[in-house]
């Protein structure tokens, strides 16, 4: 069974990058460029060099720091805004005990069902995110 992982995507787009980005990016009818040196695709090409330890240094790193970037987000969120009741945990991932690899294991699964211009067009936060966010939300 194959899943909509475009709506995820856009979750996290959505909550990684802030109410302000969105309202400023409807205004702005041009879609966004992508770097295409860090687009999901770049990064799915780049966690699927299994016997390249380079590469996957440097895909275990953008995937830990992706990850660890939106978790203080929304921690720094929590604790300078008022939310409303459980939006916190909405948002928050639950990964006790959850290795990075699975994170990249994930994400390429998830990667692997979205066509390869999608994928050009993402961010590579925003898929990881989105990879992330379907499998480990804490609702």
């Amino acid at each position: 069974m194959k899943r909509n992982f475009s709506a995820a995507f856009a979750f996290a787009a959505v909550t990684a990058l802030g109410c302000a980005s969105v309202a400023n990016a409807q205004q702005n009818t041009q879609q966004p460029t992508v770097d295409p040196s860090f687009s999901a695709y770049t990064l799915a090409q780049e966690c699927s060099k299994k016997s390249d330890n380079t590469a996957q240094g440097q895909c275990v790193g953008a995937v830990r720091g992706i990850v660890r970037g939106y978790q203080y987000g929304v921690l720094f969120l929590g604790q300078r805004s008022q939310l409303k009741a459980n939006e916190t945990q909405r948002v928050s991932l639950c990964l006790s005990n959850t290795p990075v690899s699975t994170l990249v294991d994930e994400f390429l699964a998830d990667a692997k069902q979205v066509d390869e211009a999608s994928l050009k067009r993402t961010p590579a936060e925003v898929a990881v995110l989105g990879s992330v966010h379907s499998h480990h939300a804490c609702m």
